[in-house]
């Protein structure tokens, strides 16, 4: 993909750069953990419902390198889980068509499995890897999935595009959309970087 189009690439070689060797940077073992890394694990373990003692998943443990930069990750993952002012299943499209405009194995994978839970279906998640241009899609999440690509090919929407969004959208959420792709972004370039290790259940970007 290196020097080509966003979005279309080989899927096998795609995963070969930046899932196929081992991770760039290892995980924090927990009993390395610093005093902070400590103090933070213990709030990831209540963020996310994991016992006092129960284990710190190698994602997690590998953010925890810079412990600083983790908490300010994390407080915008739980912000767009929790807090988003975007219909879910919105969120998760736009998020899905991020993910493979970046060739990004890791957030891909996780979050065709979160799009399915929150009632994505499987035929929205294959356009995901077609695009705007795709049949198929309403009026509006036709524009969700183009802003996406707008906001990669020329980090602003157009004027259409925003048009048709804010005639469902309103201010608040009109204001989030660019912020929700720019966290993903940022999100797929430090995986895809760190050649973050797929976890059992997450085939990269094979997943539909």
């Amino acid at each position: 993909m290196v020097g080509g189009k966003a979005g279309s690439y080989d899927i096998e070689a795609r995963m070969a750069q930046t899932a196929g060797k081992p991770q760039r940077i290892a995980p924090v073992e927990e009993e390395s953990l610093t005093e902070e890394g400590h103090r933070f694990a213990g709030e990831l373990r209540a963020a996310f419902g994991i016992p006092h003692d129960g284990p710190i998943s190698e994602t997690m443990r590998t953010m925890l390198v810079n412990p600083g930069l983790c908490r300010v990750q994390l407080d915008l993952g739980i912000f767009f889980a929790a807090k988003s002012t975007i219909p879910v299943r919105e969120r998760e499209i736009a998020i899905l068509r991020n993910a493979w405009l970046c060739g990004a194995p890791f957030e891909w994978g996780e979050h065709v499995s979160v799009a399915r839970r929150w009632g994505v279906e499987d035929e929205a998640i294959a356009r995901c890897t077609e695009g705007s241009a795709a049949d198929g899609w309403s009026n509006h999440d036709r524009a969700v999935v183009r802003g996406v690509e707008e906001l990669h090919a020329d980090y602003c929407l157009s004027e259409a595009t925003w048009d048709t969004l804010a005639a469902s959208w309103n201010a608040q959420q009109m204001v989030e959309f660019p912020v929700l792709v720019g966290a993903y972004l940022t999100t797929a370039l430090y995986q895809n970087t760190l050649r973050m290790k797929l976890t059992d259940s997450n085939p990269g970007l094979s997943a539909r």
